[in-house]
């Protein structure tokens, strides 16, 4: 059963938070590079927008790369966000990659991000227990040093990980609160869901306390033959690499019930959360968003609240 139902409107629409709020969405999110192919936000300047914005929903990050900063950094900046949101924010986390030049434009070498992002992981939570610490790591360093204010939600903001690789999978397990791929099948969920949940058994932590997110871009119409044209072609342009024979595995396409029936077979694999983004041209996100509201989050959530 889903128990929570998120929104990325994605870049340039951020205006639309308070609607998203009114449709009786559970959360926000944004995602981000620092320099991509096209224009992109910061992911934690948007959500700061968002807390004031849609003052009900919770605030996530999908994803935030967290190799591409300092962890002392991303501590202070996530503190701040979740202090002045009243505890909302969730840290959905990636390690990036697929674009090099952003890392050579940060200083960061791309080779690094996996242990840079795990070692940050750590320092970030230490950072948040309020607590004075000190940390001697192969990245980052700190000397009996204490970030305040600490953040609202008491250990900090809940971290979920997101990536398809085996690196993530155990990161999850062992350094997360959740776990949030995409771009899977429901069978590839399943299958990497059980992994992060042996994994964490494994090292002495509560599998079942692991978040189970997926982020899913999906594409409303009248068919899904339409859908399936219209989605094709955004991810292909936003990809840059041809998403035709890839839509019918990865994206919810269709009327609200096709997508309904697509959802399911995640919330059958395990899911418990997910992450909507309209795969969809920007001039079409507004109507993609409201229809998400009106037509298939009843169908996802029975009973849901509006206003």
């Amino acid at each position: 059963m889903i128990d929570h139902v998120g929104m990325n409107p994605g870049f340039s629409h951020y205006t639309l938070a308070p609607e998203i709020q009114a449709l009786g969405f559970d959360s926000i999110w944004v995602s981000e590079h620092i320099v991509f192919h096209g224009p992109v936000s910061e992911a934690l300047t948007v959500l700061s927008y968002y807390a004031a914005a849609a003052p009900r929903l919770q605030l996530g990050t999908a994803v935030y790369l967290m190799p591409l900063r300092h962890a002392t950094i991303t501590a202070k900046t996530a503190a701040t966000l979740d202090y002045i949101s009243g505890g909302r924010l969730i840290l959905g986390i990636g390690v990036g990659g697929e674009y090099p030049k952003e890392f050579e434009a940060c200083g960061v070498p791309v080779k690094q991000r996996g242990g840079r992002t795990d070692e940050a992981i750590v320092v970030a939570k230490k950072l948040w227990s309020g607590e004075r610490v000190s940390h001697e790591g192969k990245y980052f360093q700190l000397n009996d040093v204490r970030l305040e204010p600490p953040p609202v939600q008491p250990g900090g903001p809940p971290i979920w990980v997101a990536g398809r690789s085996d690196a993530a999978i155990r990161r999850a397990a062992l350094l997360g609160d959740g776990y949030l791929p995409y771009l899977f099948t429901p069978d590839r969920y399943r299958t990497s869901l059980q992994k992060v949940r042996e994994t964490a058994a494994q090292a002495g932590r509560d599998p079942e306390a692991i978040a189970a997110a997926h982020y899913l871009q999906f594409y409303l119409a009248a068919s899904k033959e339409e859908a399936r044209r219209a989605a094709a072609d955004y991810m292909t342009d936003n990809y840059k690499q041809d998403f035709h024979p890839l839509v019918d595995r990865f994206l919810a396409m269709g009327t609200a019930a096709d997508c309904a029936e697509f959802i399911q077979r995640f919330v059958d694999a395990g899911a418990r959360k997910i992450i909507l983004i309209p795969a969809s041209y920007p001039n079409e996100v507004p109507d993609q968003v409201r229809r998400a509201g009106e037509e298939l989050l009843p169908l996802l959530r029975p009973g849901a609240r509006r206003g």
